[in-house]
């Protein structure tokens, strides 16, 4: 399918029938609005599982944040899996407590889950469900893209029978927030994210450059406060830590909706824009983790490292209105 965006008529992914999506995931502050926001438009999303990662928290914290989360929509039915505990070449993973808390939900000290995880690893839940639904599977990629890299390696077709990935990742043309070359989830895995962004799979990027760019400020937490949102209360007491840490790092009182804009882009892709190119992952020296993209502005004289590689769709501009309103509709539904 072509990058979406630019007919300006497109209804969305979702809208013709139901879409079957596995949120690969390290809940996580801005993971968990996005969580919460998926389950609010089921029936038009089935969730077929959660898969966990390192990146917010360590991969063990991730797991019991998703089946808390899960268990907190409704659906303790959603199996999680849990995924690898470290990168791909077995450095110890970068966890962002700082951001998100201890705990990965802002030190609210919630009540273990009482459901568990499945006995499956993540990259095979990912494989099973994949191969079960060939081209009907789509998945959201919202941390470091270690298990579906995994995935890709156990099931040399995977990234075939996968409908589309939709990544939340890259810093393309702007800094960093992980260093100053390195968005966060690409810096905790380069290799990985440089494995799956050259495998073919049909990916969606969403980076820095664009979800810098949606937010809320202190009146939109209030006014969700004092909404009747279904898991309006929840998501303001783990957004505090969220939002503290925002004014602290960029001495401006807003919190960014990463993985909430990224969610939009699966469902509504006509709110952005995409352009197409080959973008590969520096993964070593001080600049790992910078994603870089040929544009094709150029031909070149010679074979490079982006020479013959499918081109993934990198989001460009998005319509910022339409995403908040989407992301407040769904947060502000009453119970």
């Amino acid at each position: 399918m072509a990058a979406a965006g630019n007919d300006g008529g497109h209804r969305g992914w979702i809208s013709e029938k139901k879409e079957k999506v596995i949120i690969d995931t390290d809940p996580g502050i801005d993971d968990s609005v996005a969580i919460m926001m998926a389950f609010q438009l089921a029936p038009g999303v089935q969730i077929l599982g959660l898969t966990t990662i390192f990146g917010n928290c360590t991969t063990q914290r991730a797991t019991r944040n998703a089946l808390i989360l899960c268990e907190r929509a409704g659906r303790p039915d959603v199996p999680v899996a849990e995924g690898s505990a470290q990168p791909l070449n077995g450095r110890k993973p970068r966890v962002a407590d700082f951001v998100h808390g201890s705990d990965g939900l802002g030190n609210t000290s919630l009540p273990d889950p009482t459901t568990s995880k499945v006995e499956q690893s993540a990259a095979d839940f990912l494989v099973d469900k994949v191969s079960e639904s060939p081209g009907e599977v789509s998945v959201l990629a919202l941390g470091p893209l270690t298990n579906v890299a995994l995935a890709m390696k156990r099931d040399p077709s995977f990234a075939r029978k996968v409908k589309r990935i939709v990544v939340l990742g890259g810093a393309f043309f702007v800094a960093g927030n992980a260093t100053p070359s390195a968005e966060a989830n690409i810096h905790s895995d380069p290799e990985a994210a440089d494995m799956v962004f050259t495998s073919g799979a049909d990916i969606y990027v969403v980076g820095l450059n664009i979800t810098t760019q949606v937010y809320f400020t202190d009146k939109d937490l209030l006014e969700l406060r004092n909404s009747n949102g279904k898991h309006a209360q929840f998501l303001c007491d783990i957004c505090k830590f969220y939002r503290d840490w925002h004014v602290n790092s960029y001495g401006t009182n807003v919190l960014f909706l990463h993985d909430p804009v990224s969610f939009a882009a699966l469902v509504h892709p006509e709110y952005f824009t995409f352009k197409k190119g080959v973008v590969r992952v520096e993964t070593q020296g001080i600049c790992a983790g910078h994603t870089s993209m040929d544009m094709g502005l150029k031909k070149w004289n010679s074979d490079n490292p982006w020479t013959g590689y499918s081109p993934v769709s990198v989001a460009w501009t998005v319509d910022v209105p339409k995403v908040l309103a989407f992301v407040k509709e769904l947060l502000l539904t009453p119970q």
